[in-house]
């Protein structure tokens, strides 16, 4: 555990009822609500498919939804061999730098390791400083591919 998390915070699966703060800390996040997102998430990440890993965990405290973290393992094209990927991450504004993010984080990499992945990839925008140094933090450098695009209409 993260020497700086609160020792009542546990992790646990996410569960269908902590959608609405789930939402809510999202939109602390981002500024902007975006339920149908969300319920597509929750339906694909709580009920998988036969053969999908995926990862949706929760961090509680006091029966309170502290944060969530969602990841699965994919394999693409380009020679990407099976791993796992963090898609989204979010905490609660009063447990920020608190430790809850990287415990999440810590529980994700167990449960990929044990479905025999070896390494773990997430995509952050350049200019989302605090989400970037949290990735840093935990050890997370730039990979070997290198993320491309531009505008339909060029």
């Amino acid at each position: 555990m993260s020497a700086s998390v609160r020792a009542e915070t546990t992790v646990r699966p996410l569960r269908a009822g902590d959608f609405n703060d789930v939402v809510s800390i999202d939109t602390q996040h981002t500024g902007t609500g975006k339920p149908a997102y969300w319920e597509r998430v929750f339906r694909a990440f709580l009920h998988p498919r036969r053969g999908e890993f995926r990862v949706a965990l929760a961090a509680s405290e006091a029966g309170s939804l502290a944060g969530y973290l969602i990841g699965e393992v994919r394999a693409f094209e380009f020679g990407s061999e099976p791993c796992g990927w963090i898609f989204a991450v979010g905490v609660r504004r009063d447990h920020l730098r608190g430790g809850v993010a990287t415990l999440l984080l810590e529980e994700a990499c167990r449960r990929f390791r044990e479905h025999g992945i070896e390494t773990v990839r997430t995509m952050v925008e350049r200019r989302d400083v605090p989400v970037l140094a949290f990735f840093r933090a935990n050890g997370f450098v730039a990979g070997r591919f290198v993320q491309l695009e531009r505008g339909v209409e060029e």
